[in-house]
């Protein structure tokens, strides 16, 4: 199975799966859990001195924002033996003190929701984002134990507009013991500066997967189950 055909498998499921946690097994669907973290685990994380982290500038050239954010994350990990482990109560405080403040999870959910997220009331809306958020950090928990001091991502030259409001900044995730995969981040320049919102791995858009995810669950049982088979799998 060449890389493409890898991924459009692991990314692309029914709507009932999109809730549960991938199969950890495979080095390959490890490095996908991996530059998907991104999304959610693209952030400054608190480093050792030894490993000390690279300005982040909100406002500043996208390539360098993700660059910056990126490897802050990739080096914090390695150096955070209780994420790697898999300590969820590690990852969890790592995600609420320093991931969610780079990401816009609303503009993420509400694209994934589609036409679905007009019919929602503010407080479905409100609980969607949670669930949402508690899904992605779940299903991608896993990536931080799979992360080995071989593992490097490297910007690629960005090749958009810089003074655009809307661009995809793309990156290479390596290890040394496996094929670089090809990340893209799509981003929007907000008051607050850049902020991530969408994630493609090897030609997949991650909200585009869990919009026909969610119409299918919203189709059969409404928003409200959408929710609460998000929060299911959550605890």
């Amino acid at each position: 199975m060449n890389r493409l055909s890898f991924f459009r498998a692991f990314f692309s499921r029914p709507a009932a799966p999109a809730v549960q946690s991938p199969d950890a097994a495979g080095r390959r669907r490890a490095l996908a859990c991996l530059a998907a973290t991104a999304l959610v685990g693209a952030t400054v994380f608190a480093a050792p001195a030894a490993h000390a982290n690279a300005p982040v500038n909100a406002n500043g050239a996208p390539n360098d924002f993700v660059g910056a954010v990126a490897n802050n994350a990739l080096n914090a990990v390695k150096q955070n033996a209780g994420a790697r482990n898999g300590d969820h109560s590690s990852i969890n405080t790592i995600v609420d003190n320093f991931v969610l403040p780079y990401v816009n999870m609303e503009k993420t959910t509400r694209l994934a929701a589609g036409r679905y997220w007009r019919q929602a009331t503010p407080q479905q809306q409100k609980d969607l984002v949670k669930a949402f958020t508690g899904t992605l950090v779940r299903t991608y928990s896993g990536a931080f134990t799979k992360v080995t001091d071989g593992s490097n991502i490297s910007m690629l030259p960005f090749r958009g507009d810089a003074s655009a409001d809307d661009v995809v900044v793309r990156s290479t995730l390596s290890q040394s013991n496996g094929p670089a995969i090809g990340i893209d981040y799509r981003l929007e320049k907000t008051a607050q500066g850049w902020k991530i919102y969408d994630l493609n791995v090897e030609g997949i858009w991650l909200i585009q997967n869990y919009r026909n995810q969610f119409a299918q669950q919203i189709t059969q049982n409404g928003i409200d189950g959408l929710i609460t088979a998000l929060n299911s799998k959550n605890h």
